[in-house]
This record gives structure tokens, sequence and C-alpha cells, in this order.
């Protein structure tokens, strides 16, 4: 594996970081812009190094001792511990987690005014009052995020893609003070997304995917046949029953759900949502 990767997009605002299976696309404002980004990039370079160290520790399931000792794994296991003694391993909040690490070197630098960190799709945020950001949905709605806000974090994750799920949800997007808490309760909601024992949902044995997952031999989701309108409200439905506990314990502000074309806004997000222009093709 070659070392941490450091190059700015073609549109010479964005600067992208790669680094194994690392790779973020960060963007800042401000008159400190520069100097941000150069300390974003000198912590990167440590980063992936400092998750290896403790990575036994952190595909096991969580319990009440917390023994990790890096600042990104001690993040993932906190923003994982909230949900004990539910199952679930502090790799839940991995991206989330490098995202929030170099959005704190970033916001501890001078003068600057927004920044984001884009870690495939897990997104932490940097922002000072008066300023704000605006963030893509999916089906059609954004968010805009203001320097008042507590949002600091957003997350998305599904049964498609890497992602691996026990639920049937197409997306799950939610915001939390930080993007690993995002990260680990859009995991959360996404299972219970969900149609139990239907004979529409393709389940396997997550080691038979990927074989270091953290997950095991426990069932994901490979593939969902068709199912009808009511089976899809029903299985959203589960999904928000799970995502009022999140809101009501106060892990989560808002999220999305999305199954075959139905949407679901909750929290906070109700009254963040900018509407779209739908344009026809």
């Amino acid at each position: 594996m070659s070392g941490p990767q450091f190059a700015f997009l073609p549109d010479g605002r964005r600067l992208h970081l790669n680094h194994g299976p690392i790779d973020l696309i960060v963007e800042v404002t401000g008159s400190g812009r520069n100097a941000a980004l150069r300390e974003a990039c000198v912590r990167f370079e440590t980063l992936l190094q400092d998750i290896v160290d403790e990575l036994d520790f952190l595909r096991r399931p969580v319990t009440e001792q917390l023994k990790c000792e890096g600042l990104v794994a001690m993040a993932m296991s906190s923003a994982a511990q909230e949900y004990f003694p539910e199952f679930v391993t502090p790799m839940a909040a991995v991206a989330g987690a490098v995202a929030d690490e170099i959005a704190s070197v970033i916001r501890q630098m001078p003068d600057v005014e927004t920044a984001y960190v884009n870690n495939g799709g897990d997104v932490a945020l940097v922002l000072i009052n008066g300023c704000s950001l605006t963030a893509d949905l999916g089906e059609g709605s954004s968010v805009n995020i203001r320097g008042d806000s507590p949002v600091r974090g957003l997350a998305t994750s599904g049964w498609r893609g890497r992602s691996q799920s026990f639920g049937i949800a197409d997306t799950v997007t939610v915001l939390a003070t930080t993007s690993a808490k995002a990260d680990v309760a859009a995991t959360l909601i996404g299972n219970h997304v969900d149609l139990p024992d239907h004979p529409a949902i393709i389940r396997a044995p997550a080691s038979d995917r990927y074989e270091d997952s953290d997950l095991g031999q426990r069932l994901v989701t490979i593939g969902v046949k068709p199912i009808t309108k009511e089976e899809t409200s029903r299985a959203l439905d589960a999904g928000c029953v799970y995502c009022i506990s999140c809101l009501q314990r106060g892990f989560i502000l808002g999220a999305q759900l999305t199954l075959n074309g139905q949407t679901r806004i909750m929290g906070e997000l109700q009254n963040m949502i900018i509407e779209r222009e739908v344009k026809s093709a």
C-alpha cells in the first residue's frame, strides 16, 4: 500500500487526501484556508496508522468498558458505545470519526469560516456564526446548515455498496453533532428498515463478502427483489420507530430514510430541508 497522497482537484478549491481505504475531499473557506489545509495534511499522514494500531479492538462489539487510546479510536468507541447493549462495533463510526478528526484540526486554525471533510459521503463540518453550508440529501432535496446550528456531522448508510446492512433501506442520512455519531446512527437506523424473513430479501453472511468484516457470520442484505408499496411503507415505519428512539435519547438531530422512492423526514431535518425544483429530462 502506498503512503498518503495529497492533490488538489481540477477546480483548485477542493483537496483530495487518500491513504489506503481512506478517501477524503476537503474544502475550506476564509483567509486561513492555506494554513488549515497544511495542518490537515500533516494530521492525515499518521491517521490511518492510528486506526490500524487499535483495529483488533475496534472490530469487536462494544462493551461498557472502553479501552482505546488514540483520538480517532476513542471517538469511534464513544459513538458506538452509546447504543450498548445493542450489537454494534466501533467500525460503524470509522468513516465519520476520520472526517471529524481532520475537521477538528481545521477548526483549531484561525481565520477559517467554513470547511467540510467528506469521507465517502460521511461529512464533518466547520462553521462559524453567520456562515452556512448546503448539503445534498438526494431525493430532490438539500439541507441548509447554519453556523448557529448544532449540526456538525452528516452520514449516509444503506444496503448497497460496501456498507453492510441488516436492513433494506436504500439510504438513511443522519444529521448529528459529529459525523461519527451520525455514522453509527445511520447504520443502526438502516438495520431497522427491514422486513424480517421476507422472501424478497436475499441475505448472506457478512464475512462471505468481506473476509475481514467486523460483522462476522451475521446475515447482511445482498439483494432486494420487488416489494409492494405497502411493504415498503411497513419497512420504513420500522426504521422510523427506531429513529424516534435515537431522537428522544439525543443521539441524533434529524434523519431522512428512503426506500423504493418513498421518503421519511424525521426530527429537526423537517425544518431544514430546501426543496429543489424538479426538472424534466
